[in-house]
């Protein structure tokens, strides 16, 4: 890739280091966390929690703690493993060593949730390490490795959890709410993925947009990118805007 394109398009992500930055490895940490998505994710968690109340505060912290662990740190280096997408110079060592003591703390996080909670929750559990690491690793020959599973994984599960986790069953409301999960993901990804594609596999556009007065205007790489990753920033705090109303609404009204 040509080393004078825009330094936001020479990353790998739009919240990544440029290349020539990123051998500090405290930032490549921070694109391993996917700092917009882990956001997002974890806005899920909340509003799982929160759709109904009351609200316990510590089992709300402890299902976003073991929701970081587990996706934030823990899925994303294993991501990194397969293939080194976003092109850290992280020993591999160290993603090994995160993955498995993040995925080992939400696990702990979950058992402990199991006693105080529902024993019921050990099946969440199961469920989220067998999405953590077969997605992520694509295990059985990728079949994990889906949309479905994608979209159900990190977008209905832990708005499912999160519900169970504070009250130790599901309702008809916290489907609902799964389903929200699901589709916002699923933006997500409709998003992303084509913009994945133009950072990290297309190396120039080149074209012309024809208006229908006759005008015209160049088609490029940074044009067709640009409204893709202004809809996903958009997308990743609106989320949080969901979950911080919610958050205000069951502590303060």
């Amino acid at each position: 890739m040509s080393s004078d394109l825009p330094p936001t398009l020479v990353s790998p992500a739009f919240y990544a280091q440029p290349r020539f930055l990123r051998q500090r490895r405290g930032r490549n940490w921070w694109t391993v966390l996917h700092p917009p998505y882990t956001m997002l994710h974890l806005s899920l968690v909340t509003i799982g929690a929160c759709l109904i109340g009351p609200v316990n505060v510590v089992r709300l912290v402890a299902t976003l703690l073991a929701f970081f662990l587990a996706v934030g740190i823990g899925a994303h280096c294993l991501d990194e493993l397969r293939g080194r997408p976003l092109g850290t110079s992280i020993p591999r060592w160290q993603l090994v060593t995160a993955a498995i003591t993040s995925l080992a703390g939400s696990v702990a996080l979950g058992v402990v949730g199991a006693v105080l909670v529902s024993p019921y929750l050990l099946l969440f559990i199961v469920v989220g390490l067998l999405i953590a690491v077969g997605y992520n690793l694509e295990l059985w020959g990728g079949r994990l490795h889906t949309r479905l599973v994608l979209v159900l994984g990190w977008g209905g599960f832990p708005i499912l959890t999160a519900y169970f986790a504070q009250h130790g069953s599901l309702s008809l409301a916290s489907v609902a709410a799964a389903t929200f999960g699901v589709l916002v993901t699923l933006m997500q990804q409709q998003l992303s993925t084509p913009a994945r594609d133009l950072r990290r596999r297309t190396s120039e556009v080149v074209g012309t947009v024809v208006r229908v007065d006759g005008t015209t205007a160049p088609l490029t790489k940074e044009t067709i990118l640009a409204p893709l990753e202004g809809s996903l920033k958009t997308l990743c705090w609106s989320g949080v805007t969901v979950a911080t109303t919610l958050v205000l609404l069951r502590f303060i009204g």
